[in-house]
């Protein structure tokens, strides 16, 4: 926007009470500004500044909303495109798309949606609980829990623990992975829960009973504890190659142009979700169809006179789906890794992650961490260079498409670099 004038309101927006009126235009005009001034979306500064002056717009902004919740470690900005683009089949979606999954950055997204039927919703899986209850879902989606910013969010298991505690009287229809033992544990408290076999590649964080602490048993695609019986639940829903499988056993292709296994699973519980508001599997995965990037995620751009592709990768977890993802050797391969706020400023988790995957790779390594990357990628045996700017990564790298592979602000880093 040039201007600072606030962004153009719908019909709704003329039957908010009027402190509700007042909040949502000094928000709009403060993010203009922001965005002005080049800081950004300004989503987050416009959320809080509505919130300053009202604390109840959330839930004034959702009243009229059908809302989605969707929270995990991974993966949950790609299933929010899905579910979104799946139930705008059904009416219009307001989502906060770029991201800002906190409650300021959610307030504004709804602030921009008044005509909207469906408020589909990321959640920073701190904040689930508390946004539950001002937005009174009709469902939350719960993918994954896995370690990530250990400085800033709890252990996993006491993030399970405030899931169910925070989410066991909700009315929501809880749609929840059924191969994680951790969101498992976490919906069965829940009155109402769609189990999905969206499977879970990523083990290293549940090895421990999250109800009893024994140890989990987990002979192929299946769990249990030995000690107290807890056990994986029988699916309604499943991802089987690349079809979803649906209660009644129908099988759905899924023909997404967006890459890997894990966003199979995404699609799978995208159109478990959207069952939930009467869209039927084969028109949901039809309009997923249609989702070829997200916020710069597997993007390809030009660069330098080079394709480069865009990949995300902020925990292990989310290193291990990417890895599987890339050209195979001899394809170049960019690692860039910061460390700032908004990544969390602890970079232990960087000897979780099984770089050992990239041999053969040329590697070049950048960021504001790099010389800790360095030092991991030097003991995993890995032959690398260490290069100040993505211009010199690209200069030195071999003929091929480049993999560029990044945590949180890295990532943003990199999109504005090949944007120019």
């Amino acid at each position: 926007m040039a201007g600072t004038e606030p962004e153009p309101t719908g019909a709704r927006d003329a039957s908010l009470p009027a402190r509700a009126k007042i909040a949502v235009t000094a928000g709009r005009v403060a993010a203009a500004v922001s965005r002005k001034a080049g800081r950004g979306s300004g989503s987050v500064i416009g959320g809080k500044v509505a919130l300053k002056l009202d604390p109840d717009l959330l839930a004034t902004l959702a009243d009229h909303l059908d809302v989605v919740l969707v929270s995990a470690t991974n993966g949950k900005t790609t299933t929010t495109r899905l579910i979104a683009e799946a139930l705008r089949a059904a009416g219009p979606v307001v989502s906060n798309a770029l991201g800002a999954n906190m409650p300021a950055g959610i307030t504004s997204a709804l602030a921009g949606g008044s005509d909207a039927r469906f408020g589909v919703i990321e959640v920073d899986e701190k904040y689930l609980a508390g946004v539950a209850r001002d937005t009174r879902p009709k469902a939350i989606a719960l993918l994954n829990l896995s370690r990530d910013q250990l400085d800033r969010a709890a252990e996993t298991r006491m993030m399970a623990e405030k899931w169910r505690e925070g989410l066991q009287d909700t009315e929501a229809v809880v749609i929840a992975n059924a191969d994680d033992p951790l969101v498992t544990w976490a919906a069965s408290s829940c009155k109402k829960v769609v189990w999905v076999a969206a499977g879970q590649a990523w083990k290293e964080d549940a090895w421990s009973c999250p109800a009893c602490g024994g140890v989990m048993q987990r002979p192929g695609d299946d769990w249990f504890c030995q000690d107290c019986g807890f056990r994986r639940p029988n699916p309604h829903w499943a991802l089987q190659g690349t079809h979803v499988i649906d209660p009644q056993r129908g099988a759905w292709p899924i023909q997404l142009q967006l890459p890997g296994r894990a966003n199979l699973a995404n699609a799978t519980t995208s159109a478990a979700v959207a069952a939930v508001f009467g869209v039927a599997p084969q028109v949901a995965l039809e309009r997923m169809r249609s989702v070829t990037a997200v916020a710069g995620r597997y993007d390809v751009v030009q660069y330098q006179g080079r394709d480069i592709r865009l990949l995300l990768a902020k925990n292990p977890a989310g290193w291990l789906e990417t890895f599987s993802l890339i050209d195979g050797p001899p394809a170049p391969v960019v690692l860039s890794v910061n460390a700032l706020d908004a990544d969390g400023t602890d970079t232990s988790w960087l000897w979780d992650v099984d770089y050992e995957r990239l041999a053969g790779h040329p590697v070049f390594v950048m960021g504001q961490r790099k010389l800790d990357l360095a030092v991991r990628l030097e003991v995993a045996g890995l032959q690398f260079h260490v290069v100040d700017s993505l211009e010199q990564a690209v200069r030195m790298a071999p003929p091929g498409r480049i993999e560029a592979i990044a945590n949180y602000t890295a990532f943003q880093q990199l999109r504005k670099v090949v944007a120019g």
